[in-house]
């Protein structure tokens, strides 16, 4: 089974806005409510390419409600954590269509209980069976510790699952201490975790190679526009974006995360999960909102993808 874990999601609103500008009156052309967090996002990729995955997530007052009502009317199986006070936060998208820029609002969201967290990896451990993947993805909530993605990581490890971690800054920096098998950061993230800045491809290259030889399995580096670079043990991959028309960037690195899962629970070839991977951030980036995009323009994307191996590092 997959599982994605959500700590702080959130009702993501995206609004259209023709010639968006701060300090005067803007006019929204359209409106949508989408359940929001990089694990849901994962979760809903992951059901319209035909896999079913259960989405946790800690949820809380009338927002936390809200969001369950939303994944239910996507039959999302749900393993829902409750906190004692707070109310799961709304972020505010905003699309300028006629430019493509998207301006993310995003509230800082309800304050958990470190002995929340720790009842909610309880419940989560005790489903978890050999084999199953689990993703780790997005921001921790006000009051978590900072480690917690490296706590989570070791305990599910233990327990035999595969564990994707798809976080920035400290998260990131703390989660990997716990060796996940997967990481997924683009090069600025890459940057911050490094400390350093790069300059040219081959440094960004050896920072994953440093990845790999800490023991992390799988590296993803997401170079924007530029494409992504692939990295495991054995072999490196350079893969070039699809020239798509882009209305929302919101969840496009989430995307390409559900792909990887995707290939691995289908047992895939590295070169299949590289192009679906590159074809679902395209479709991705197609959609208006955090919508999921549709199979069949996965697929026939997956077929245009361009890559070639890395053969001198």
């Amino acid at each position: 089974m997959i599982y994605t874990v959500t700590l702080n999601p959130a009702v993501d609103k995206t609004v259209e806005i023709p010639d968006f500008a701060a300090g005067k009156v803007n006019r929204v052309v359209s409106v949508r409510e989408d359940a929001g967090g990089k694990g849901i996002n994962v979760s809903k990729c992951l059901r319209a390419l035909g896999a079913e995955s259960v989405a946790a997530v800690v949820l809380g007052g009338d927002g936390g409600d809200r969001l369950e009502v939303l994944l239910q009317q996507e039959n999302m199986q749900i393993l829902r954590a409750e906190i004692s006070a707070g109310e799961t936060r709304t972020n505010l998208k905003i699309v300028n269509p006629e430019t493509g820029e998207n301006t993310d609002v995003n509230e800082p969201g309800p304050e958990v209980k470190p002995g929340e967290l720790r009842q909610f990896l309880v419940r989560m451990c005790q489903r978890i069976r050999p084999g199953d993947l689990v993703v780790l993805s997005g921001s921790l909530p006000k009051g978590a510790p900072g480690d917690t993605y490296k706590v989570w990581t070791e305990r599910l490890r233990e327990l035999g699952a595969k564990v994707f971690l798809d976080a920035d800054g400290t998260c990131l920096a703390e989660g990997i201490q716990g060796k996940p098998d997967f990481i997924k950061p683009n090069a600025s993230e890459l940057a911050r975790l490094m400390g350093r800045q790069f300059e040219t491809e081959g440094q960004i290259i050896a920072a994953g190679r440093e990845l790999l030889a800490s023991g992390i399995e799988n590296v993803v580096i997401s170079l924007g526009s530029e494409g992504a670079l692939f990295l495991w043990k054995e072999g490196f991959y350079r893969a070039k974006s699809l020239d798509v028309p882009v209305h929302s960037t919101v969840g496009a690195g989430d995307s390409v995360v559900a792909a990887m899962v995707y290939g691995m629970e289908k047992g895939l070839s590295m070169e299949e999960k590289i192009a679906l991977a590159m074809a679902m951030g395209a479709a991705s980036v197609m959609q208006t909102g955090t919508q999921a995009p549709d199979a069949k323009t996965v697929w026939n994307l997956a077929k245009q993808v361009e890559f070639e191996k890395i053969k001198k590092v």
